[in-house]
């Protein structure tokens, strides 16, 4: 009996069939316009307020709209994307090279194993040089050579030097600069914001999206927020596997609930494992740190050559070790796109190669760096993260090699959406992480930032412009039965989940469902994890409905059910995953299937029968809809980075 039923065919219809580079130019020309006075007269809700969400919000704002912003945090700034570290690709050629932009999109349609579309990509390499241009004029402080021009180096999966960076602050430092140009427009009353406070369900009414439902977080009280267009960019999933990079807040609650309300959702099971990563230390941990990946332009990765060698790293001969990722992939070496370094470090691990507790770790050595460049030019480079790494694990890395394994990170599935950023309810554009659009199976790094940034600065205002000058909407009153509706489920949902009054925590079900992710859906899948897995989401999901207790009461401060409205959202999603994971009989980017794997043991992808985006839409069971993928000018190969 099958996990889904097959429904038709779906196709993005908003990129214009001309040359791919003058794809985005020819949209934006054909796109409807508003008349700046009557922008002034449409509502624009945006969920989020990372760097997707805060540079949309205030682009919105400066073009004129009127903008109802919400964030769950106390302040925009405590945004997820603050936690980025390592850099923001563009296609600049700063370094004379060999980038431009068409390398730019060659290098992320093949590290994302030719599994995103075109177009979209294109566009996003297209877009790359203006994020720059835009985060320098508001003061974020890049990093400069000597003679004042800004300086560039290396992430995984390429040759060339594109990556722009703020020592390991580059996401901290971009959403300062989001959220003065957002700050600017609150103050101006054209950005409504509401902190601590969090989207619950969407709004649709006559097929449209209209507004949210959100639950304020301080006083427990519901309100319903309505508007001409909703945009969503609350980020991604990770923490359906309960220990991740992500922070505890991020949760898919935004995007789960529009697709229980006609959103497709788009290849879930396409999520990045971080190769450089704190190894975890115990059964206490809520969650784990990232390392920047930017740490691998001058850490060489290695393990010892012999199996249980607990000596001290730096009573290791060169001879005895086995820097594995250099021996493997001579041409990018330490540099290989995520997917590939972090099966790799399994592997070696697996091997009984690995280091520390438990054998889940190898080395990340800068000691050839330090002694090639010195102390001061790596503490230029690297210093926070080094003090970082020394405040967590109490270990002085420019003495000692620093401990990776890696972690759940980034998602690359996300609520379907065409070439405009819209998803499959008309009014609701998805941006940023949320979406699925531009990565494919394999998010190369320091892309997130620029994504975030393209979507929000320069992609959204002129698709949303088009949707709102196209479209006539007439005024939704509070009262309207859809409305009304929507209140009603979610009050009786929070209801619901107080009176259950059971035996365990909200976070001991997120623990059990994390594990069992992580075990059988994880850095390595095959068909018979994912089926035991499947067969015991539907009995967690049952036991969490019969036997959590959440105390406290709706109309306060409550995280308990903030965290449980979550975890129920994890608990569905988790199952719509598994069943993507199933059903794509391939392995392609950081969707491993033991089942399908080279003689080496690298990824096989089948592309005569899985060259496609798995948009799913929610049903009884759910219903896949294939988005075919054409590649007119990157064509599939079996990628090496050898």
């Amino acid at each position: 009996m099958s996990d889904y039923v097959t429904g038709d065919p779906i196709a993005d219809t908003k990129a214009p069939a001309v040359p791919l580079e003058n794809r985005w130019d020819q949209r934006k020309f054909a796109a409807k316009l508003v008349n700046p006075a009557n922008r002034r007269k449409h509502r624009v809700i945006v969920v989020g307020t990372g760097l997707a969400g805060g540079s949309a919000g205030a682009t919105l704002a400066e073009q004129g709209y009127h903008v109802v912003q919400f964030c769950f945090q106390d302040s925009p700034r405590r945004a997820h994307s603050v936690a980025a570290q390592g850099g923001i690709n563009a296609a600049k050629n700063y370094r004379n090279d060999g980038d431009s932009v068409y390398r730019l999109f060659y290098d992320t349609v093949k590290g994302g194993d030719f599994r995103s579309r075109e177009s979209n990509v294109y566009r996003l390499a297209q877009v790359s040089a203006q994020i720059i241009d835009q985060a320098v004029a508001q003061g974020v402080p890049f990093a400069r050579e000597y003679g004042g021009l800004l300086d560039t180096r290396s992430f995984g999966g390429v040759q060339v030097q594109r990556t722009f960076y703020a020592r390991g602050q580059t996401g901290q430092q971009l959403l300062i600069g989001a959220y003065q140009a957002l700050s600017r427009q609150i103050d101006a009353g054209n950005v409504e914001l509401h902190p601590r406070t969090e989207m619950l369900d969407l709004v649709v009414v006559d097929g449209r999206a209209r507004g949210i439902v959100a639950r304020d977080l301080v006083t427990g009280e519901i309100e319903t927020h309505l508007a001409d267009a909703v945009v969503l960019a609350t980020g991604g999933y990770g923490n359906v596997f309960y220990l991740s990079t992500n922070a505890k807040g991020s949760n898919a609650t935004a995007i789960w609930r529009a697709h229980k309300r006609g959103a497709y959702f788009a290849n879930p099971c396409f999520t990045q494992i971080h190769p450089t990563c704190i190894p975890r230390s115990g059964e206490h941990q809520s969650k784990l740190t990232l390392m920047s990946e930017s740490l691998r332009n001058d850490g060489r990765i290695w393990v010892p050559k012999r199996q249980g060698d607990e000596r001290p790293p730096g009573e290791i001969p060169e001879d005895e070790r086995d820097y594995y990722l250099e021996r493997l992939y001579p041409s990018f070496g330490n540099l290989v796109p995520r997917d590939i370094a972090s099966r790799a470090a399994k592997n070696v691990c697996d091997a009984g190669l690995g280091v520390g507790p438990g054998g889940l770790g190898v080395y990340l050595d800068f000691a050839d760096a330090i002694e090639r460049m010195g102390r001061p030019a790596i503490e230029a480079r690297y210093g926070n993260l080094f003090d970082m790494y020394q405040r967590i694990t109490a270990e002085d890395p420019y003495r000692t090699p620093m401990r990776i394994y890696p972690a759940i990170h980034y998602t690359m599935g996300g609520l379907w959406v065409d070439y405009d950023l819209q998803s499959t309810v008309p009014g609701l554009f998805v941006i940023g992480e949320a979406n699925f659009s531009d990565h494919g199976a394999n998010r190369l790094g320091a892309s997130a930032l620029m994504q975030g940034l393209a979507d929000g600065y320069f992609v959204l205002p002129s698709t949303l412009n088009d949707y709102l000058g196209g479209t006539r909407l007439d005024e939704v009153p509070p009262g309207h039965d859809a409305v009304k509706q929507v209140e009603t489920e979610v009050r009786e949902r929070i209801s619901r989940l107080l009176s259950v009054q059971g035996t365990r925590s909200v976070d001991s079900f997120h623990r059990e469902l994390g594990l069992l992710m992580w075990d059988h859906c994880g850095m390595s899948r095959s068909r018979e994890g994912l089926r035991k897995a499947l067969e015991r989401i539907p009995g967690l999901r049952a036991e969490f409905w019969r036997d959590v207790r959440i105390p406290g009461v709706a109309g306060d401060l409550n995280q308990e059910l903030e965290k449980a409205n979550r975890v129920a959202d994890f608990l569905e999603l988790a199952e719509l995953l598994l069943i993507d994971a199933l059903a794509r009989e391939e392995s392609c980017g950081g969707h491993f299937r033991e089942e399908h794997q080279t003689a080496d043991g690298e990824a096989r992808r089948d592309d005569e029968h899985f060259s496609y985006v798995a948009a799913w839409e929610y049903g009884e069971k759910p219903v896949l809809h294939r988005e075919d993928l054409a590649f007119e000018h990157v064509h599939p190969t079996q990628r090496s980075y050898t």
